[in-house]
Formats: C-alpha cells, structure tokens, sequence
C-alpha cells in the first residue's frame, strides 16, 4: 500500500509544477526593507519549513527573492511582511508562451504586443501601471524585448522566431535593418522644459523635416492646427500645460518618421483642442506616404479614443504586476469590451463590475424624494480680469441652484471657468461689487455678489508642499472626516487611498495626487464644493470610478457641486445640469445661467460643429466622424447631443 500512495503523491506533485508557473511573485522595491524587519515572510513560509530555498533573504540583503517554480500560493508571506510588500498574483492559464517581457526578478512583467498595422492608427486602452508605455518603448526599439528571461536575455534571431507568424515578424524585422524611425510624444508634458531650451518656433524649424521631404509647407500646417502662433517666440518655459501639449504634438507632427506614437495626447487640453489634436494625428495618414506610417495611441479620455482610432487593443492585468495586451479589436468593441470589464475572443473576466452610462438611472432615484431643498440664487455679475495691457471680461447671467445637484461648466480654456469658481468660492469679487463697496455702500454690496457659502474648492494644477506622509496631511486636513465610516467606504475606499496612505506626499505619482486632492475636497464640510479638472492624470477606469464617488457623496451630503471637466464622458456622467461659456477666449466671455444638460450640450456642441450618438450597448456618448452620414443627419435636424 504504501508505495502506492508514494506514487499518487508523484502525480499530484508534477501537476503542481506545471500549474506553479502560472502564478507570480511580485515584491515593491520601495516598499521591502530587510535591514529593518525580522524577515518574517521567509521564516512563515511552509515551503521553506520543508527546507526548500523558495523565500530567500536575510538581514544584510537588499531585497527579497521569492522562487515562483517553488512557491505554493499560500499567502502566508502576503500577511506577515509588514511593509505590505509582497503580492502574489495567479495569471490566466495560456499566458506562458506569450511572455514579451519581464523587467527582472519578482517584477513587473507584459504578454504579448499590440500589433500597429500601416496606414491605421492603433488606440491602447487600460489603466495605468499596466504596460502601456513599456510596449510602445518596445514597439520603438527602444528597448529589446526579453521574453521573460531577464538573466539570459535572448538574441534578435530567437526574437524574430519568437513572432513569426504574426504581422510583428515584418515589423521587428524593420527595427533591425535600421529602415523604421520611431516618435515619441512624451507622456508628462510638464517634463519637456526641463529637457528643451529655446523658443517654440526655432525648435519646430530644428525639428522640420517634411517641410522639404514631402515639398510643402508642414509647419505652417502644424503651428496653425496646434494653434501656437500666437506663441511662436515665446521660450518653452513659460508656456502654460495646454500650450506645451499642443506644442509636443506639433514637434512629433513635423518630423519624418515612419512609427508615430503619442502617449496621452490629450491631458491639459479643452474639448475643442482635444478634437482638433485628434483631427491633426489623423491627418499623418494623409498625403503619398500615409499608408505606409504606423501610428499608435494611448489615451484615456475614451470618447477622443473612439474618435481617433481604427481599431484598438485593451490591456488587461494588474497594475505593477502584469499586464495581457489582446487581440486587435474593432473601436466600438474594444471600448465596450474595456468598460464591461469582460473580453469575449478569451472568455475572460478582468474587473467585477462593468461601466454603464444610462441617465434613466438617476432621474428615477431622484423622483422618490420630496425633500424640501434648499435653493440658492447669484446675480448676474460681471467680473474684469486686467494684467497689463490686456483684460478679460467675464458676463455671468444670473441664475439659482439648489442643493444635490451637480452642474458641469462646459467651455474652451480661457473662458472664465476658474475666474466663476473663485468668485463663488468668494476669492475674488465682482466689478458691481467691488464698486458699491468703494462708495461705501456695504449692505448693498453684499446683495450684489455670491451670496456667502461655506465652500470647499479643489484647485486646477496641485503642487504639494506638505513635507510628510499622507495619513499625517489628512489627519491636519479632515481630522474627523477620514475615519468616519460613511466617508470611508463612500469616498476612501473607491479612490483606493489605502495603498498609498503611508507614502510621502511629496513622492505621489499626478494621479495619486488628484485622487488625495479630491478626498481632502470632499472631506472639508462645506455648502459648495467647486471641483477644477477631477479627471487630469487619472486613467480612464479611476476617472469613472472618481465620477461615481463625487455623485454618491454629493447625493447623500445634499450637497451642490460645481464641476470643471473637459472628459466628455465623465462630464455627462456627472452632470444635472450645465452652465455653457460663451465668447473668445481670453477676450471676452459668458456664462449661461445653469441649463438642463440636453439643451446646454446641444448649445455647447454647436458651438464647436460637432454631434454625439448614444452607444446602444452601455449608452456612452460617442462623437461622430466629422462628415458621416450620423454627422449630416442630426446637423440637419438641429440635435447634437
């Protein structure tokens, strides 16, 4: 009897080593420090009590190893390291032959490629951390794919092998005889100062070279779409987020280049220069040579996404533990595939709740409460903006809002839309205001402008200054707020503030920030909450679920909030209803009084001679192609949105 057992165990042993692959161990470098624990993850390992090496580490070592052939995914380790450095994470079963890359030991690794097709524009879509930027480093030679073996990195021939069959064979075979150049436009536009000296329009001549390859006159063409003429002599450094976005992509535009990549094309800018940026990477695949040029994008804003590509691959995993690039989908669905969080070609489920977009849902909850609700009302003002020889003036209509509501400011940059929230969040005053109270007349001012609201306002642009970690500035902040439970699983939990509430504030990534900046917003009690930009830096699943958290809390507060949001998506999630700015911006501008959202965002889509259609499946809004048949139709008919 006995040897029999013995080789039944056998059995079960080789199949645990043929599964053991399919799970990895991944351990934080900032977070593991053997010098200042007791090294408990390798002294409460079971495989190590058996006297295996699965866990090494001892005190003197830098770092951790854990052994994946012999890890058994008990988990033990995951509990006891008290940095919280440790994940073990089970992959889907097919992943192991598609290794691209893995970046070392315990880290991050990537499968498979998305696959740029000439004459098309490629879109990538899936959160951050999940390898969206290590693939376009790979797809630009940049970086030499390893096929997870980080110790003998293999040869360009095993490589080429590696993809055969696939239409990355072609293309790697390019990279190497030197024939492909590849573009980058850079993620963090904010970076470029420190990196480019000069003024805008010397470094677009320097860069310039379809002017003379293709004989005509290119950057004339990209100065005027990225509109930069006004800025053309001004240095690099002074110029403003948007500006310098704008700038980034004309810099890429102008050059001669065979792959083009932009990664977040479209963070800092409005919802007009989101559309003509989208329209100006289109118009690469113009002209003789379009067909042949890759282009790829990686974008979070979904509906400039929709707008851009011919089709997409979503990324899937987990971020900073691997990521799964899928097959090439059509646009309409991968996107939907993304936001029901299951792809179908795989039969594979990546996130438990899918995104929906239905209005319906909220009009009906409203309906139940009879609430009396408080309403407040502002005058129409005006407000005159001077800095030297040039002032802006900004006409408010007057207008009333009532609480539990939320209204979206929908306009282009440099309409006022900051200028209208400081002066509800009485920073600023308005002009009637400021001259009755010259002459003395105090009651009479009061009357004039906002009335006085206690107000919680989120800034446009964070830049920390808080010198210690995040539990400590939200303990300052909202002493009794971040440990109550309704504020906790309302708005700490969905925003994942967990993970990061030990990390200095000074070390967070921009979305970690924006995420911290919103807790600490809705966090101060308040009347009013005035939200500038909750969407930059957040990718396109954080900024649904950041939309979720704003319009729970805003609902069960009974609160109004004001937001500024140029992610068409997340705006029409958000919005009760609209106020529309009117005007040239930087000039003079006005502001409607709050609108339902169908007739302002018909009013604000006129304006910039563009028309949305409902997906059937999820009901996002999705902006037609300039010159369908879609498009025609409900021009004609007057209905934009």
């Amino acid at each position: 009897m006995p040897p029999k057992k013995k080789g039944g165990g056998g059995g079960k042993k080789e199949e645990e080593t043929g599964d053991a692959l399919t799970r990895i161990a991944i351990i934080s470098p900032e977070k593991c420090k053997p010098k200042k624990c007791r090294q408990e993850c390798k002294k409460s390992c079971p495989v190590v009590k058996l006297g295996k090496l699965c866990i090494e580490v001892g005190p003197k070592s830098k770092l951790a190893f854990i052994s994946e052939p012999l890890c058994i995914g008990c988990g033990i380790c995951i509990k006891k390291c008290p940095f919280e450095a440790i994940a073990i994470i089970n992959l889907p079963k097919d992943l192991e032959r598609n290794t691209t890359h893995r970046y070392g030991p315990n880290s991050f690794k990537l499968h498979r490629l998305p696959m740029p097709r000439p004459g098309q524009i490629l879109g990538l879509v899936g959160t951050n951390g999940i390898g969206k930027s290590t693939a376009l480093k790979i797809l630009a030679g940049k970086m030499k794919p390893n096929l997870g073996r980080f110790d003998t990195a293999p040869d360009w021939e095993e490589i080429l092998v590696h993809f055969r069959g696939s239409e990355l064979q072609n293309y790697f075979t390019k990279i190497l005889e030197d024939t492909l150049k590849a573009t980058i436009k850079p993620q963090y536009v904010d970076h470029i100062p420190r990196a480019v000296r000069g003024k805008v329009i010397d470094i677009l001549k320097a860069k310039d070279e379809r002017s003379e390859a293709e004989d005509w006159d290119c950057l004339n063409w990209a100065t005027t779409e990225a509109e930069l003429n006004h800025v053309l002599d001004r240095d690099v450094r002074v110029l403003s987020g948007g500006e310098l976005q704008r700038f980034a992509i004309a810099v890429v535009a102008v050059q001669q280049s065979d792959v083009y990549m932009f990664d977040e094309p479209s963070s800092y800018l409005d919802v007009k220069q989101r559309l003509t940026a989208a329209h100006m990477i289109r118009q690469l695949l113009e002209g003789d040579t379009g067909d042949r040029r890759y282009v790829l994008v990686v974008e979070h804003d979904l509906a400039v996404l929709d707008y851009l590509s011919d089709y997409v691959c979503v990324i899937y995993g987990q971020a900073g533990g691997y990521g799964v690039v899928t097959m090439p989908f059509s646009v309409r669905t991968g996107i939907n595939a993304f936001l029901a969080g299951f792809i179908p070609t795989e039969n594979l489920r990546f996130r438990d709740d899918a995104l929906s977009f239905k209005v319906s849902e909220r009009a009906e909850a409203d309906k139940g409460k009879n609430d009396i609700m408080k309403a407040y009302s502002y005058p129409a003002m005006t407000k005159t903006q001077s800095k030297g020889t040039s002032r802006f003036i900004l006409h408010i209509d007057a207008g009333q809002f009532t609480d539990s509501e939320i209204i979206v400011l929908l306009g282009e940059n440099g309409t006022g839309k900051t200028t209208f929230v400081r002066m509800l969040a009485g920073l600023l005053k308005s002009d009637e205001q400021a001259k009755l109270e010259d002459e003395g007349y105090d009651h009479e001012a009061a009357n004039a402008g906002v009335p006085d609201l206690n107000v919680s306002y989120k800034p446009q642009k964070i830049s920390p200054k808080f010198q210690g970690t995040v539990r400590q500035l939200l303990h300052k902040r909202i002493r009794d707020m971040y440990v109550h439970p309704q504020f906790v699983s309302d708005v700490m939990k969905p925003l994942i503030i967990d993970n990061i509430i030990d990390n200095g504030v000074q070390n967070l990534s921009g979305g970690e920030l924006q995420r911290l900046a919103i807790v600490l917003s809705l966090g101060k009690p308040a009347d009013v909450y005035l939200i500038d930009e909750p969407s930059a830096y957040l990718d396109s699943e954080q900024r649904i679920n950041c939309a979720k958290v704003i319009k729970r809390f805003v609902m069960h507060a009974k609160k109004t909030a004001f937001i500024v949001e140029h992610d068409f998506i997340m705006a029409t999630y958000l919005a009760d209803r609209v106020v529309v700015y009117t005007g040239r911006p930087g000039i003079e501008a006005t502001a409607t009084s709050p609108q339902s959202l169908l007739t302002g965002m018909n009013q604000f889509l006129r304006s910039l001679q563009v028309t949305f259609r409902r997906d059937p499946v999820n009901f996002r809004p999705r902006i037609n192609k300039r010159g369908s048949q879609k498009d025609m139709e409900q021009k004609k008919n007057g209905n934009s949105y």
